[in-house]
């Protein structure tokens, strides 16, 4: 009987699905015994999987399983490092067999959601008999489609792994040349002088034409004119941008993201939450998301002439941060806005939930920097968590680094909005006195200092 390799996590394991969009856990010993190995069969393989027995922990072992297996199936419906890095393992090593499936609620990594996937049904995380006869039902028939399907590695290179022409090496060669030229040119926009950088980043895209050859190319700049927007207005010329670019690119996750983040700061917040709310129907629910409709929300709270609506609508960013919170406690993007927005509500018990999700925030960034992990708006959080806590000390500290880390005109004048509101919260007259001296020395000299029309909501 031919053999099938199954690839899938062990035992009981966290989905990080948004509630009510999947179970919070999955048992997969269950799912392997009640509907992987049945499934298998009928398809007439002999069903393997690698903690079978000891042996099958030697990686030399593991290896050769999916190597000569005769179908290699994969269950990518949760991240987990072993099951990507075994999947590429087959695809480079065999043309076709390997057969991708997830949960249907499942959000895929993005390098994943670009490949062919079963998608079975998995309403609970308890494998019940009747949602394991559902699953059997649902992925036999594609199974079979599937498992003559090329490997990605095979389809892309053609000739590989013993025939590859030559001359492509030579050809990827340059274009790995012209990708450190561009990105040089990248580096050089971002090290001008910031009343310059607008006008060379414009240069920049015409130069490299709009649109760009290749998406990565398109987000670079996109990326790039959005950190160059000096004004309110130069954020039209960023949908300017959006708006010349192929559906292919534009569709992407990240560049619709960033229209909705243009979109509220040319003044229509509505627009901007209608759009990221398709994007979560659409691509599922991120912290990065749900920080963004949070801040829009934050926005429409802040500019509330009626109070009930002011309410509502502070109610609403409450629960778009707390839900991006709740499905990553390490990206703190959200946790981060959360206290100023309890201490505005003031309701019982609020004023404890602003300590605990400072300390959350806190917590997420040392994290972060322990793990040397780059993100620039890591110090900005800590800085405006000092605030928080009423902690000049710590304040002044981090505004040093703030300020040396050059951040664009747009994300200095939202950190300080947000400090200017945690200045309300500090009721010790020497401790605000100190901290409103670190909101000054930010925004710098009168010369210097940021228009109101540069006011934004940071990306979270």
């Amino acid at each position: 009987m031919p053999s099938c390799f199954m690839i899938m996590p062990y035992g009981r394991k966290p989905t990080q699905a948004e509630s009510g969009r999947g179970p919070a856990e999955i048992d997969f010993n269950a799912l392997w015994d009640r509907a992987y190995v049945p499934a298998i069969k009928a398809l007439g393989y002999e069903p393997v999987r690698a903690d079978q027995d000891t042996s099958a922990l030697i990686v030399s072992e593991m290896l050769e399983r999916i190597y000569f297996a005769d179908l290699v199936l994969a269950d990518m419906t949760i991240p987990n490092g072993n099951v990507y890095y075994e999947v590429g393992i087959r695809h480079a090593s065999q043309k076709t067999g390997c057969v991708l499936l997830a949960a249907d609620w499942s959000k895929q990594l993005f390098d994943v959601v670009q490949l062919r996937t079963v998608r079975y049904p998995l309403p609970e995380g308890e494998i019940t008999p009747e949602t394991a006869a559902a699953m059997q039902a649902a992925i036999k028939e594609p199974i079979k489609a599937l498992a003559a399907g090329i490997s990605p590695m095979h389809q892309s290179i053609p000739g590989y792994p013993d025939k590859v022409d030559p001359r492509k090496a030579i050809t990827m060669r340059g274009q790995l040349a012209e990708q450190a030229a561009f990105q040089t040119k990248i580096r050089a926009v971002r090290a001008a002088a910031e009343k310059d950088r607008m006008k060379r980043a414009a240069e920049l895209i015409a130069a490299e034409g709009n649109p760009p050859a290749t998406y990565a190319k398109a987000l670079a700049l996109l990326l790039l004119l959005r950190d160059c927007v000096d004004s309110k207005a130069d954020w039209s010329l960023v949908l300017d941008y959006i708006c010349k670019l192929p559906d292919l690119f534009a569709n992407e996750p990240e560049v619709q993201e960033n229209r909705a983040f243009a979109l509220a700061q040319v003044g229509n917040p509505t627009d901007a939450i209608a759009e990221i709310q398709t994007l979560i129907d659409f691509a599922g629910p991120t912290p990065e998301r749900l920080g963004l409709m949070g801040g829009r929300y934050k926005r429409l709270a802040d500019d509330a002439s009626d109070e009930d609506d002011r309410r509502q609508r502070r109610d609403q960013a409450i629960d778009c941060y707390e839900r991006g919170m709740r499905l990553d406690f390490n990206a703190y993007y959200c946790s981060s806005n959360l206290p100023r927005l309890y201490r505005a509500r003031a309701e019982k018990g609020d004023e404890d939930l602003a300590q605990d999700t400072v300390r959350f925030a806190i917590a997420a960034c040392e994290r972060a920097r322990s793990l040397k992990l780059a993100d620039e708006w890591l110090r900005p959080t800590l800085l405006a968590a000092a605030f928080d806590l009423g902690e000049p000390d710590k304040a002044e500290e981090l505004a040093v680094q703030v300020i040396a880390e050059g951040q664009a005109k747009w994300k200095v004048s939202s950190v300080l909005r947000d400090l200017q509101v945690s200045l309300q919260y500090v009721n010790d007259e020497a401790k605000r006195a100190r901290l409103s001296a670190v909101i000054d020395k930010i925004k710098g000299p009168p010369s210097r200092a940021l228009p109101a029309s540069a006011s934004a909501e940071p990306h979270r």
